[in-house]
């Protein structure tokens, strides 16, 4: 495949995808945004721009090191521009996601999965690995639908007991160093859109039904 956008190197240390990462565009359609991954002034890039009728257009080969996550780790995984495959999706970010964007993301992320042997714990927001720094692609996303699909991680029966620190799960469960109102509010976006206020029990319940089903997954893959 020959690489419509410029903005790539070599996965460094050899290293190969077992992360694929969530973006929304954030600009207002998507020649603006095509525009901008395609720009070697902007040293952006994404393997896959997905449209909002759920068309994926390929910018960057897999195999290469795309520009499109920047600072910011996952389970203590830095450099995650090396581990990733990134997916802007062409989404202000103001507005829902459509049906059939939605429908085109599901078969992209099976397609790419499948390819790289990336398990739904691989699949993670920006706002993931860079709490504070980025938002996207924010609470409109269904993250639930990608969860039914086996796409990506979403909570399943809370456990009897909560947990007492919040903090030390969202460690466990992969999120990176930072202020804890930053990572809660990247866990809220995710897992419980809408949600706000102080720390309560049920964000504690949701992050250790998360972890729970990021141990299950990681024991069947083992």
């Amino acid at each position: 495949m020959t690489s419509a956008s410029p903005n790539h190197g070599d996965r460094r240390a050899s290293l190969r995808p077992d992360l694929i990462v969530l973006h929304y565009t954030g600009m207002v359609d998507a020649a603006a945004a095509r525009d901008r991954l395609c720009d070697p002034a902007s040293e952006v890039s994404a393997h896959w721009l997905l449209h909002e009728d759920g068309t994926a257009e390929p910018l960057v080969a897999e195999d290469r090191r795309a520009w499109h996550a920047g600072a910011g780790s996952w389970q203590g995984r830095e450099d995650v521009n090396s581990r990733s495959i990134g997916i802007e999706i062409v989404n202000p970010g103001d507005r829902p996601f459509p049906a059939a964007q939605m429908a085109g993301l599901e078969r992209l992320l099976r397609d790419i999965m499948a390819r790289w042997g990336i398990g739904p714990a691989g699949v993670i927001g920006h706002s993931d690995m860079a709490p504070g720094r980025k938002l996207d692609p924010g609470p409109r996303l269904d993250w639930r639908r990608l969860g039914r699909a086996g796409l990506a991680i979403w909570p399943g029966d809370a456990p009897s007991d909560s947990p007492a620190e919040l903090d030390a799960i969202l460690t466990r469960i992969g999120y990176p160093p930072a202020p804890v109102d930053l990572r809660l509010a990247a866990f809220r976006a995710r897992f419980r859109p809408g949600a706000a206020g102080p720390v309560s029990d049920r964000d504690r319940i949701v992050a250790a039904a998360v972890l729970r089903q990021i141990d299950a997954a990681t024991t069947c893959r083992a």
